[in-house]
Order: structure tokens, then sequence, then C-alpha cells
């Protein structure tokens, strides 16, 4: 059974910066992408960032020029940096690795911005 385990959440001001890891419990065959969701309050979870096979990326337009997508492959692991933060990034953060016949996610991270 592949496990997603999530860290480095937290509490940050307006303007900071977090990092998130995703570290999978074993190598994955087959993956299409692996990526990162969130999901406010009262809303639906949506995409935030996602790194593809060949390593092209893809990002939310809310989180542009502000947030990077990588990956360790030696260590199974997908990192987010995300800096500049603003409240609205309030959320609890998901990791996601695809594959074409499933999805795995992790248990989410808390992340918040306030001052």
């Amino acid at each position: 059974q592949v496990q997603l385990v999530e860290s480095g959440g937290g509490l940050v001001q307006p303007g900071g910066s977090l990092r998130l890891s995703c570290a999978t419990s074993r190598s994955i065959p087959r993956i299409s992408t692996m990526g990162w969701y969130r999901q406010a309050p009262g809303k639906q979870r949506e995409l935030v960032a996602r790194i593809f096979t060949g390593g092209s990326t893809y990002y939310a337009d809310s989180v542009k020029g502000r947030f990077t997508i990588s990956t360790d492959n030696a260590k199974n692991t997908v990192y987010l940096q995300m800096n500049s933060l603003k409240p609205e990034d309030t959320a609890v953060y998901y990791c996601n690795v695809n594959v074409p016949v499933r999805d795995y996610w992790g248990q989410g991270t808390q992340v918040t911005v306030s001052s």
C-alpha cells in the first residue's frame, strides 16, 4: 500500500514563505503527474501546481510567479515552494500522484497565512 506523507505546513505571516514536502512510502511506477491541490473552508478542492513526468509544469493563475513545484526522484518526493504568501492561500494542501489507473492522495497539511 502506497502512502504519501506531507510535511511543511504551518502558520506564516503575509509575504512569508513555506516549503511543503510529500514523500511516497515507496517508488511508484508509471507516474503521469505529481501535484498539489488545496481546499479552503467552504470551497472545492482546486489544483495548485502539477509536474509531468517529462518535467513540464502547470500552475494555477492565482499562484503563478509565487509557487514552484519540483521533485527529487531519488527520494520519491515532490515539493512546493510557496513565496509571497497571501491570506487567500490559506487552505489544507494535498499531495497527489497520478498513474494511469488511479490517484494517490496525502492526508493534507494545513497552511495558514495570517498576521
